[in-house]
Order: structure tokens, then C-alpha cells, then sequence
């Protein structure tokens, strides 16, 4: 068979357009290998490339718009916790003749929410309101220092004094011990629930002794003072018994103190009872047979039924908003670290 003539002719030059003919369009052929230079986009690459970019604008739409609803609920919870933690002056309050009511509420601390600074602030504020039928001092704290409690109990005392016609009453929550008891030793009355702990008159001082744990690593004390008693009560030296019969003088001392300002704020209303001062606690039932409770009763129930006036007043001075803000965010923060330690460590075991 013999080939066609023009089979082995070599492919013509396509002419040059502009010479007195048009430009014939080229003849798709096969695409070009790798390396030979870009290619017009076919019409599925353009859709998927305006697919991509239309995904890409809504996502950044998206992330916008939760960004904004983000911003609007932190500054709602914000405005919130400026509502309801703001201090009581900053709304009037018209309410009239009311019973006040000042809070002693966790250890009783310098520095702490229930310091004598705060406690006392807020008494006089209430005592000198001209709308004040009578004061409850509201407590629940397992007590703490002597020094706060005493500034505490000795104020009440000298407002009792000042303003003899508006009455106090001490009205115990969960727990009046120890310090929480020295302060409601100088009301008027002290009401409590059945259930609520009270008493704990006594004082304490504890501490920790590692003087044999020391001998059996082999660590060596090197302890240097000025004075033969400065190191007084070393956790890490032996106890020394002079030291020891000091430090018990001293708080029979403080003991002695608080046995005298409970002697003198309940008087015969005490029970004939060797118990009452040596430390222990007692229910709020025991605490009325005993005499350190006169009678059962809320908040509510005092302002209403003994006081007269239902309508209660807080006078407890609160802390800055902000610092409250901080104080809760932080305790947030810290309950959720918490949670996710906890959690981490439950799916550890």
C-alpha cells in the first residue's frame, strides 16, 4: 500500500495574520507537559476557585459576627455584675423606718471581709441612720483573731451605750464559734437555729514538729538568732519546755479575756456549767439550756416578730466593683482550672 503524498510533507508555518488574511484559530490539541508554561483555567478549575474564595468570605463573616456577639455578652455580664454588686448608695433607697443588718461572715481577719475595720464601718452607719428601728449583726464565721473580734465586741458595746434606744441583736447562721461568739457575747440578745454550732470559747496556737523526720534524712538545722527565745516555737527544732509553759501563760492570758467579755455581755444568763469555757462547741439547742442562746430565730423572724420592722437595710460595707469583679472572675478561673485538672486526672486513671 502506498503512502498518501502528503503524509511526509512538513506541517506549513500558520501565515502571519494581518497580510490580507484573517487568523485562523488554533486547533486544540492535547495539554502541554509539566513544565510547559501555564494554561487557560477550564470552567470546573473557575468554579472551584470562586467556590473557595465565596467559603472563604463567609467564614470570615462568620467569625466577625460571633466576635461582635462575644464582645456584647462579656459587656452584658459586666453591666450585670455592676448592677448587682454595686454599692447601696449609688440607688436611693426611700424605703423608711427598717431594721439594719451588718454581716460577719468567714474568718474574722484583719484585711478580710469580716475585719473589725469592716464590721465596725458598717455598725456605725446603721446605729447612726435616723431610720433604724433596731440592728441585727448577722454572723456565720468559725472565728479567728482575738484582736479583730475584741475591736468588734468592744464597738457594740459603746454603740449599745451611745444609742440605748435602738436595740442589738446577734443572729447566728450555720456557726458562732470562738471569735464569732466573742462578738455575739455583746448583743442585746442572741438568737440562733436549733442546728446552728456555738461556743468553742477558747484559744489555740498549733503548729507542726520535724525534728525526728529531719534526723532520719539527715538534714542538719542551722538556726541563728539574736535573743535565746527568738527562735521560739522552730518547727524544726526540739521543743524546749520553758518555751512551751511560756506560750501556755499566754493564752490562758487571752483566755482569761474572753471568759470576761462572755461573763460580762450574758451574765446570769449563763448556766452554772464547768463545760462552757474549756473549748468545746455545743448545738443551738444545747446553746439556749447552757445560756449562750436566748432563743431561736432568723433574720426575718427578729425584724418582724422582736424588732417591728420586717423591712431590712444591709449595711455591710462592700468591696470595690471592680475588685469584686476581679474576686469572682478569679474564682471562676480557678473553679474551672479545677474542674479540668480533676477532669484530666479522671480520664489519667
Amino acid at each position: 500500500m502506498t503512502d498518501h503524498p502528503d503524509s511526509a510533507a512538513p506541517p506549513r508555518e500558520p501565515e502571519p495574520a494581518g497580510e490580507g488574511r484573517a487568523a485562523q484559530p488554533a486547533t486544540p490539541g492535547p495539554p502541554p507537559e509539566s513544565g510547559a508554561g501555564p494554561t487557560e483555567k477550564g470552567p470546573w478549575e473557575r468554579e472551584l476557585l470562586t467556590r473557595l474564595a465565596y467559603a472563604s468570605l463567609v467564614e470570615q463573616r462568620r467569625a466577625r459576627r460571633w466576635g461582635t456577639v462575644f464582645r456584647l455578652g462579656i459587656l452584658v455580664y459586666l453591666v450585670v455584675l455592676l448592677v448587682l454588686y454595686s454599692p447601696g448608695d449609688w440607688w436611693p433607697d426611700d424605703s423608711g423606718r427598717h431594721t439594719a443588718v451588718v454581716d460577719v461572715r468567714g474568718v474574722i481577719s484583719d484585711g478580710g471581709d469580716a475585719s473589725a475595720d469592716r464590721v465596725v464601718a458598717g455598725l456605725r452607719a446603721a446605729f447612726e441612720d435616723a431610720d433604724t428601728a433596731g440592728v441585727i449583726l448577722r454572723i456565720n464565721s468559725p472565728g479567728g483573731s482575738p484582736v479583730q473580734s475584741a475591736y468588734i465586741h468592744d464597738e457594740m458595746r459603746r454603740l449599745r451605750e451611745e444609742h440605748p434606744e435602738t436595740p442589738l441583736y446577734a443572729v447566728i447562721g450555720d456557726m458562732a464559734a470562738s471569735g464569732g461568739y466573742f462578738v455575739a457575747a455583746a448583743a442585746d440578745k442572741i438568737y440562733a437555729n436549733e442546728s446552728s454550732i456555738v461556743g468553742s470559747i477558747g484559744v489555740l496556737m498549733n503548729g507542726f514538729g520535724f525534728v525526728d523526720a529531719m534526723d532520719k534524712v539527715g538534714v542538719e538545722r542551722r538556726l541563728l538568732t539574736a535573743g535565746r527565745h527568738k527562735g521560739l516555737l522552730d518547727p524544726f527544732s526540739p521543743s524546749v519546755p520553758e518555751e512551751v509553759a511560756h506560750i501556755e501563760t499566754v493564752l490562758e492570758e487571752i483566755h482569761g479575756h474572753f471568759i470576761k467579755a462572755v461573763r460580762r455581755g450574758r451574765g446570769d444568763r449563763l448556766a452554772e456549767d464547768e463545760r462552757l469555757f474549756t473549748g468545746l462547741i455545743w448545738s443551738g439547742e444545747e446553746g439556749v439550756e447552757l445560756g449562750l442562746v436566748d432563743a431561736f430565730g432568723s433574720s426575718g423572724q427578729v425584724a418582724r416578730d422582736v424588732i417591728g420592722e420586717e423591712t431590712m437595710k444591709d449595711f455591710t460595707p462592700r468591696r470595690g466593683v471592680l475588685d469584686r469583679i476581679a474576686r469572682r472572675m478569679g474564682t471562676a478561673l480557678a473553679d474551672g482550672l479545677a474542674n479540668a485538672l480533676l477532669g484530666q486526672h479522671s480520664l489519667l486513671r
